[in-house]
This record gives structure tokens, sequence and C-alpha cells, in this order.
């Protein structure tokens, strides 16, 4: 099957340097050896029926272990910093009755605002092919959907396909993310051999995946390495592990970790199918009508590489969904 790399000139339509404003300044106050660190935060209310504040610098607070870092900037991702690159990323392995769902996602797709360029790709054979490139035609992006083949290919896993869109992604300073629609099953994994319980003459034996994907840390890692954060919308799949409440349940915690890893939501009704992904969607627009571009100060190793970080708000009803690692260059 061909494979396609996504086009870098469309994606230039929307690279505004978004974190360019106070950058000199905050550069002029870094401590020595300090590196910046730009990220993507969002603001979450803990009471749904409430309305969410507008945070300001110093409602945020990130610590590198037991260091408080200095926040250099915090800045809404509104007005001329509303930029964002939104891939919708729907596996081939679905079950074609998420066709019923398909209306709600155009319906989303074509109420985005300008300043997102969306991209429409399906999973298979662990990378992913390309239906429509990022672009700011939202129609034509909302026409591109079409029903998954419902079918099994040699290498199915959603991880796989995750970490093949990010590494070919050209990283710019605005938003990115990604709606995986998908049951979260890496089919690629499915069995496991491990040493015969009747001893050692009589193995390996083989068995059902213990736990889920180790490809699930492969994706986190790789999508918080390039700041895209990662969303799903579960849907079941076919074939015979998708009636497999062991692997169903393995599938839906891959993507659970992959979201909370990296400062996204999982929107699921269990292991069944969504009546209806509109509230999901609803969700997830109020997500990114509350996201904010974050930049701090870190403590640089002398490799670069990803670092635990804590953010944090005690701003009243307010919590704060953000990546658990950030990628921190070498110090100097």
């Amino acid at each position: 099957m061909k494979s396609y790399k996504l086009v870098r000139g469309m994606l230039m339509v929307s690279g505004l340097l978004v974190f360019m404003a106070g950058t000199a300044f905050a550069q002029e106050k870094a401590a020595a050896g300090a590196v910046q660190v730009h990220v993507v935060i969002t603001a979450e209310a803990q009471r749904a029926d409430t309305e969410l504040p507008v945070l300001k610098q110093g409602d945020v607070s990130v610590k590198q272990g037991k260091t408080v870092l200095q926040v250099a900037q915090l800045i809404p991702a509104r007005g001329d910093n509303n930029a964002l690159q939104l891939f919708i990323l729907i596996d081939d392995t679905l079950d074609t009755q998420v066709g019923n769902n398909l209306t709600d996602l155009r319906e989303f797709i074509s109420a985005q605002p300008a300043t997102t360029l969306i991209g429409i790709g399906y999973m298979s054979n662990a990378g992913v092919n390309i239906a429509q490139n990022f672009t700011p035609d939202h129609a034509l992006a909302a026409k591109a959907l079409r029903l998954p083949r419902g079918s099994l290919s040699s290498m199915d896993s959603p991880y796989l396909s995750l970490i093949n869109l990010v590494k070919g992604w050209p990283q710019q300073n605005v938003r990115r993310e990604v709606v995986m629609v998908t049951d979260g099953i890496d089919r690629l994994r499915g069995e496991q051999p491990t040493a015969s319980q009747l001893g050692p003459r009589f193995g390996p034996a083989y068995h059902s995946m213990p736990s889920m994907s180790p490809d699930v840390n492969s994706a986190s890692e790789i999508s918080q390495r390039y700041n895209v954060i990662v969303s799903s919308l579960y849907a079941v799949g076919v074939g015979r592990v998708a009636r497999s409440s062991w692997d169903l349940q393995l599938g839906l915690s891959g993507l659970s970790k992959l979201a909370d890893e990296t400062g996204g939501e999982c929107f699921s009704l269990g292991t069944s199918n969504a009546v209806s992904f509109k509230p999901y969607l609803d969700r997830l627009q109020k997500i990114l009508d509350n996201q904010y571009y974050l930049v701090f100060l870190a403590t640089p190793g002398k490799k670069p590489g990803l670092q635990r970080v804590k953010i944090a708000t005690e701003v009243s009803n307010v919590e704060i969904a953000a990546p658990d690692n950030v990628w921190v260059a070498a110090g100097k």
C-alpha cells in the first residue's frame, strides 16, 4: 500500500511564531545555564458546569523535581495566537458501523476556525495513508472522511502508525494535536512467548499479551518529544480480538495512558461504541478553546532529553492538563 509524507509547503501557512513576543526579555532574565522550554497546556474546569477564567502568567507553577522553575510566558491560544494543526487519524481496522459517527466528525471539522489546518489519515500496516494533507479548507477535509475498511492488514498497530505520523510532521511553533479514532488494540504484538508452566522442556508457550502494548510508551515519548498532544475517540474494531474483553481493555488502557501522558483526553463509553461522537467533540472543542503556550526556564542535563516536570495552578476550580515530560535541550 502506497505511503505518503506530509506536504511541508502547506504547513507553512500556519507557521505563526507565537512564542516570539517577549522571548528576548525572557532570555535576559534567564538564570545562568537555564534553557527555554515551550509546551502547550490546557486549563480544565474541575466542575463541568462552571466557566473558566483566563489564566495569567503568575497563575501557573512549574516544578522540576523539587525545584520551582521560572515561568517566562503564558500566552492564551486565542486571537492572533490561535494557530492549530489538527490531524484526525482513523483506524482502518474499525468496524464500519463507526460510519454513523462520521457526520459528527464532519460537523466538528466544519466548525473549526480559519486558523486551524486539518489533516485526515487512515492507519494501516503500521503506517498512515494520507487522505487529505493539512489544509485550511475545512470542507475539503470533511470530504476526505470515508468509512474505515473494516479489515486487517499484516501489521496493525495504532501506536506505530502514530509514531510514523509524528516523525514525519515538520516541527513548528504552533499547537500540534492528533485525534485518534481507534480501539487501541495492537494486533501486531498480539501474542507473547513465555516459559511454559509445564517445565522448560515444554516451552515456550504463547499467551495473550499480558499487558498493554510496549509501543504505547514509545508513542507517548515520541509525541512528548515533538510537542504533539494526543486525544482519542474509542470505537470498536473487527476480528477475533475485538470480541475479547481482555484485548478490549488493554486497548482502552493504552489509549488512556497515551492521552494522560501527552496532555490529551481519551473519550470512551467503556469498550462499547458511542451512539454519537458529538458529546465527546463538544468536550474536545472546549479543550481546544482553553489552551495556552507556556514558556519556562529549565535546568538542562549534559545531553538533551525528556525530563519530568509538574505543571499546576492554585486558581480555584481549575486544573492543568499537560505532558508528563518535556524536551530539554542540553546545557552549553
